[in-house]
């Protein structure tokens, strides 16, 4: 019985530590790198956004060519912002690490203003590779989202 229970205890001690201390420290900081790139977003601080970006980051926006680099992306950025595009949403399904990599998937929501004056939500999912610097903090490097069907 004691070799059982201590088997049991042994067992349960591997299986307990299967995750790896890292993806719960990449899980989290992703988050708060989202809930501060959601509120440089809502400040209209396209600069401050792109600082979440690789140097070499590439973004994929839909129907858009990509956009390629730190700078291009915060000119992304910058021309939605100036479009009137707000209350931007962002919500992490999943977060994976591996090593320097991580990736994350998620849904985004966004107000779009329309050209009669209203303005509509796009709803839509995302895919980012994020890529932790030798500073350890967490940095887009490729970003990709496309907009769900219409309703």
């Amino acid at each position: 019985m004691r070799y059982f229970l201590a088997s049991f205890c042994f067992i349960a001690l591997i299986i307990g530590a299967g995750e790896p201390a890292g993806a719960q420290t990449a899980q989290a900081s992703i988050e708060a790198n989202n809930a501060e790139f959601v509120a440089k977003f809502a400040a209209k601080d396209a600069k401050g956004l792109a600082q979440h970006y690789t140097e070499d980051a590439v973004a994929f926006p839909p129907n858009e060519n990509r956009v390629a680099g730190r700078e291009s992306v915060q000119k992304m950025w910058q021309s939605w912002i100036d479009a009137g595009l707000t209350d931007l949403t962002l919500k992490a399904a999943q977060v994976e690490e591996s090593g320097n990599l991580a990736y994350e998937e998620g849904t985004y929501s966004i107000k779009i203003p329309g050209k009669d004056g209203k303005t509509s939500e796009e709803i839509g999912k995302y895919i980012v590779v994020w890529k932790k610097g030798d500073d350890g903090e967490w940095r887009l490097h490729r970003d990709i989202w496309n907009t769900n069907p219409a309703k």
